[in-house]
Order: structure tokens, then sequence, then C-alpha cells
């Protein structure tokens, strides 16, 4: 038997750190979930998730379940057997995101690109203005990959649906990105904007949380895709006094309210802000080691995980191995075509600058010890530098 000491240093893209106070809102008694008081908590929930996804018009959806099942509801209340949609392939959640659509019955037109690359901004301005008569009913947008680190430019899509003067909904996977990377549902025209509890928010998993358009809800008047737990207009009748038609996961919607609280008491926009100084310092760790990220180019480079490609001669999974068998601390691995090539340090959620430190620190003791040559403290020196001179509102704030 392992006898495993101290903390477990957790560094994955999500489930993300749980901070003390949100877990001790959630150790609260069952309650009933019809009593006369339950809507009364429920209903500002909705108020606050809004000002997250940062919109006015929009209505907010929850689903116990992950991402992946408000993925499943936002397809199934929008569409219908046969539409045919514009999708990308640039890592396993883009990916995923394709299989979903098909194994649903849509016609997908997928464009694929490198993993590295982001959302191919320019071929989809080309198929929407190629496509006059509006056939293509959505275009689907995955704004954080997780598995390449790769951030794209929501607000170009939007831009060239526009420009082509194409009707088409837009989707948007903000997994990784909403409450962590600025996002902007109603300023970029989003009509389907998908996150989950276990990322920004803070939370275990079990949330699907989804912003929804007017124009989306309109869509699912007419939706012919079959539904049934994951039906909006049940749920939005019953929501509209705080109420679920289904039982609701009560104790996390009180670990809700706490993320909340922790994330409007920081400032929305000073969350955004600290998240790229800690991914900043750990890029420039990277640059200290001499290895390369994923992301093409600066300009794609998430703020909630970077994607660390190994030495040509160094498994990556052995350098995860090692950091969890010798230091109790978890890396995101390499994910389908780049398992045994990269190595993921997740840089969202409850965090701060000593957090990223400890990350860069034992990434440089289980790469030496997979193989790599590097110098023990280069990394740690670059990140300490750029967090020593940092000044991003909120970066001194610990975890609580």
């Amino acid at each position: 038997m392992t006898i495993r000491t101290g903390l477990n240093h957790l560094f994955i893209p999500g489930p993300t750190n749980l901070p003390e106070t949100v877990r001790q809102a959630m150790n609260v008694p069952m309650q009933d979930m019809r009593a006369p008081d339950y809507g009364a908590f429920v209903l500002p929930l909705f108020e606050r998730l809004k000002r997250l996804f940062r919109t006015a018009s929009g209505r907010i959806i929850l689903f116990p379940g992950s991402g992946t099942a408000a993925w499943e509801a936002a397809i199934t209340n929008t569409l219908s057997p046969g539409d045919r949609v514009l999708m990308s392939r640039f890592g396993q959640f883009s990916t995923l995101w394709v299989q979903m659509a098909e194994r649903l019955g849509l016609n997908v037109e997928v464009i694929d690109v490198p993993w590295g690359a982001g959302v191919p901004v320019e071929e989809y301005a080309r198929r929407l203005r190629q496509d006059r008569r509006g056939d293509i009913r959505a275009v689907f947008v995955t704004h954080n990959e997780t598995a390449t680190g790769v951030t794209s430019d929501v607000a170009a899509v939007r831009r060239a649906i526009d420009a082509a003067g194409h009707p088409a909904l837009l989707f948007v996977d903000g997994v990784s990105s909403i409450g962590s990377i600025d996002f902007r549902m109603d300023d970029w025209g989003v009509d389907l904007a998908v996150t989950g509890s276990q990322k920004g928010l803070m939370l275990p998993a079990g949330l699907g949380i989804l912003g929804v358009s007017e124009r989306a809800l309109a869509a699912s008047r007419t939706a012919t895709m079959r539904r049934a737990y994951f039906e909006f207009a049940d749920q939005l009748a019953m929501n509209e006094t705080g109420y679920f038609p289904y039982t609701p996961p009560t104790q996390l919607l009180h670990g809700l309210a706490r993320s909340l609280d922790r994330i409007e008491a920081e400032g929305l926009d000073n969350v955004i802000a600290r998240h790229r100084v800690l991914a900043e310092g750990v890029r420039r760790a990277v640059r200290a080691w001499g290895l390369e990220l994923v992301a093409e180019s600066p300009a794609l480079w998430s703020d909630t995980v970077s994607a660390i490609r190994t030495p040509a001669d160094v498994d990556a999974r052995e350098v995860i191995r090692i950091a969890y068998e010798r230091y109790n601390c978890s890396f995101g691995t390499g994910l389908a075509r780049l398992a045994g090539k990269v190595f993921r340090i997740g840089h969202l959620g409850d965090l701060n600058a000593g957090m990223c430190l400890t990350a860069i620190a034992i990434a440089e003791l289980a790469l030496n010890a997979a193989g790599a040559r590097l110098r023990f403290g280069t990394g740690v020196a670059a990140a300490q530098e750029w967090y020593a001179g940092a000044a991003a509102p909120g970066l001194a704030l610990a975890a609580e």
C-alpha cells in the first residue's frame, strides 16, 4: 500500500481544484426540491450565470450532467435529423463534438486542420459565402480546445457569418473557457454556449450549463430531433419560478452559489486577467526549458491549459507517471494522436502564482527523471521573474 502524504497537486484542465469554501457550502442536508422557499434559492443563480456568460437577452438552462450532456441538449433541441452543419476538427474535443453530431443524424460538413491550429475562420467564411441557399443550419466553434491548448476567435466566426449574410446559428463549446477566458455571448452573437461545472466554476462535475439565445429558443420550437430528458421547454417552464422538472443536484447548486460569490468578489475581468498572467508564467517556463507548445502561434495560446511537447526521445506518459507516483502531482495526458508526445498543465480555476510555480518545479523533476536534459530551476526562474513583475488585478489573491 502506497501512503501519500501532503496535498495532491492537481494540475489537470478539469476537474479543477475545489476551493474549501465551495466544498463547505455543499455540505448541507438533503432539501425538499418542491418546498415553497426552494425557488427563491434557485432563481438568482440564473441571473448570476447570465452575467458570467455576458448575456442580457439569453436564457440559462441547467442540466445534471457534464459539458457533454449540455452539448447533446444544445443539438437535440435546436436541430433536426439531416440538418447540415459546419464543424472543424483540430483536437480531441472538437473531434468528439463532430462524432456526437454525426451519431445524432446531422449532415456534418467537417473541416480538418492540424492539431495545434485553431478554428479555420477563412474557410468557414468561404463555405458560408458559397451556401447561398442557407442550407447550413449551424456553425460550431470549439472556443478552447483543451487537448491542444488552443483558443480560437469566436468573434471572428460571427463576423464571417454576418459578412456572408448567413442565417446559421452559432454554437460554442466554452467548457474550458467560460469563467476563465474572455467570453461575450451577446457581443459575439452566440446562439448556444455550453460549459460545465468542473472547470472555471471550480465545482465537481455534474452540472451542464447552457446559454441559449432567443434565436436558438425559436429554433427549439420547430426542431424535430428526438429528446425527452433534455427538452428545453420543460426546463424553462419550471425554471420560471426557480424549480426543475426533475430532481436537481441541490448540493451542487449550493456550491455554485458560493463559486459565483468568489468570482463576483474578484470581478470577472480580474479573473480573466489572473488566468492570463498565470498562463504566461507557465509559457515562459516552457520556453526556458527549450520545449514547445502544441499551439501553433502566440495568438492561439490558451490561458487555461498549456499542452507541452516533450523531446522526441522522452515519453510524455513517463513524465506524467513520475510526477504522480513520486510527487503526488497530476498533469494532463496527451490525448489520441498526442498520447506519449504531450503532457498538459492545467492553469485554471482556483489557482495562484505559488501553485503554478509548484507545477513548474515538479514538471522539471519529472522531465529530468524521464530523460529530458534540462537544467533544474530554469523554468521556475523564468516564471518567478514574470510573476514578480506582473501586475494583473487579483494575482496576489491566495486560494482560500
